[in-house]
């Protein structure tokens, strides 16, 4: 007969085996979790969504603004990699449901600067910028 440590002993690995089979099962379904879809991703910033992972680009402007999408989340937003020569840029991503949001690029600035997302499940969105004073803008394709 088994003595009671050698019990205990069993019982303890059995109990520590399937307590880090219920934490490794729970990890794998939150991680696989989005943070928003579609309408629900309105306003929200990419970069604290799981929406960032598996962007695409789908268009750059000659000025180097990017329409950025995440097929998981249905979403879009408006990407300037780098920064700009010159006076203050403003980039801003819009869809066809009449949702657009901004952001200021400052003069000389580096590093990448991106808007909130918009909704894109069924409808288009575009990303731009404006070209200085003179007030025209230029735009990525629809998507």
């Amino acid at each position: 007969m088994p003595s009671l440590a050698h019990r205990l002993g069993t019982t303890g690995a059995v109990m520590a085996l399937a307590a880090s089979g219920l934490l490794f099962g729970a990890a794998s379904p939150a991680s696989a979790a989005t943070s928003c879809y579609g309408p629900t991703c309105n306003g929200l910033n990419p970069a604290n969504t799981v929406c960032a992972n598996d962007a695409r680009t789908i268009d750059t402007t000659w000025t180097q603004v990017e329409l950025r999408y995440s097929p998981t989340c249905r979403a879009a937003w408006g990407r300037r990699v780098g920064g700009i020569n010159g006076g203050t840029d403003t980039i801003w991503v819009e869809n066809s449901n009449g949702k657009a949001y901004s952001v200021d690029v400052p003069s000389n600035a580096s590093g990448n600067y991106f808007t909130a997302m918009v909704d894109d499940k069924g409808l288009w969105a575009r990303a731009c910028d404006n070209l200085g004073s003179d007030g025209g803008y230029n735009c990525t394709s629809k998507y």
